[in-house]
C-alpha cells in the first residue's frame, strides 16, 4: 500500500507540522489514519519529507518529520504551455489536471483577441493543480502565472526564458507537425495555444516575427482544452 501524500508548503527534520484542516479531515476521517501511521509531504518545489503522526484529532493532525529529499523533476528539461483561459472554465480546470499529470513547468494564461474573459479563479486552479500533482505523486508543482495579456507576453522576459518557442494555429500558413520538429537533446521549450475560434492573423504575425516557429497538432481542429493537452504530452513525453 503507498503511502499516504500530502501538500505542505514548509517543514523541516525534526519539526513537529500542524496539517491544515482539509488535509487533516481527510488523513483522518476519510483514509482512517491514526497516530503513528507513516505519511509524506510535499511543497511542489522538488522536497518530498517523510513522517509520522504524533498526535492526530478529528480535524487536526500532527506529523513529525523523520526526513528529507530533495528530488528532480521527472521531465529533465523545462516545458510550458500558454494558453487561453475558456469560457467553459470546467473545461480549462481539465487541462490544467492533465498538464500537471504530464509534468509541465509552467502555465501561462494569455488573454487573446478571442479570448471570452471569465473570472479567473487563481487559488480554485491552484489547488486543482496541487490535487493532480499528488494524485500523480510528484514532487514539482507547475507554476500557474496571473492571465496576461498577448501582445505583451510573447515578446517579454517570461517568454524569452524559453529558448525554443511555439505557437500551434490552424491556418493554412506553411507548418510542420510539432512531433516532427521536436528533437532529443533541445533545451527549454514553450507552446502556445490560442482561444476558441484560434489565434487571430495579427496575433500568428506578431509571434512569428517575435521568433515563434510556426507548427500543427495534428490534420484534426482540436478544442484549446484539447490541443493543449496533447501539446503537453508531446513535450514532455516526446
Amino acid at each position: 500500500m503507498e503511502i499516504p501524500y500530502f501538500f505542505h508548503e514548509s517543514a523541516s527534520v525534526g519539526e513537529q507540522v500542524n496539517l491544515d484542516e482539509t488535509n487533516s479531515r481527510h488523513a483522518m476521517q476519510v483514509l482512517r489514519m491514526q497516530q503513528g501511521d507513516l505519511l509524506q509531504l510535499t511543497n511542489g518545489q522538488g522536497i518530498l519529507w517523510s513522517g509520522t503522526i504524533s498526535a492526530a484529532g478529528k480535524k487536526s493532525c500532527m506529523v513529525s518529520i523523520e526526513k528529507e529529499e530533495k528530488l528532480p523533476r521527472s521531465v529533465l528539461r523545462k516545458f510550458a504551455v500558454g494558453i487561453s483561459p475558456l469560457k467553459n472554465t470546467g473545461r480549462f480546470e481539465w487541462f490544467l489536471e492533465k498538464a500537471t499529470e504530464l509534468g509541465i513547468a509552467e502555465i501561462f494564461p494569455l488573454l487573446c483577441l478571442r479570448t471570452v474573459r471569465e473570472k479567473f479563479r487563481h487559488d480554485r486552479m491552484r489547488q486543482i493543480c496541487i490535487s493532480a500533482m499528488l494524485q500523480s505523486r510528484q514532487v514539482w508543482l507547475p507554476v500557474l502565472h496571473e492571465p496576461q495579456p498577448y501582445a505583451k507576453f510573447i515578446g517579454g522576459e517570461l517568454a524569452h526564458a524559453y529558448n525554443q518557442r511555439w505557437i500551434a494555429h490552424c491556418e493554412g500558413y506553411e507548418k510542420h507537425h510539432l512531433a516532427r520538429v521536436l528533437q532529443p537533446g533541445m533545451l527549454d521549450s514553450l507552446l502556445l495555444i490560442g482561444p476558441e475560434g484560434d489565434f487571430t492573423n495579427e496575433e500568428i504575425f506578431a509571434a512569428t516575427n517575435a521568433g515563434y516557429v510556426a507548427v500543427s497538432l495534428g490534420q484534426t481542429r482540436l478544442r484549446t482544452e484539447t490541443a493543449g493537452v496533447v501539446g503537453a504530452a508531446l513535450l514532455c513525453l516526446g
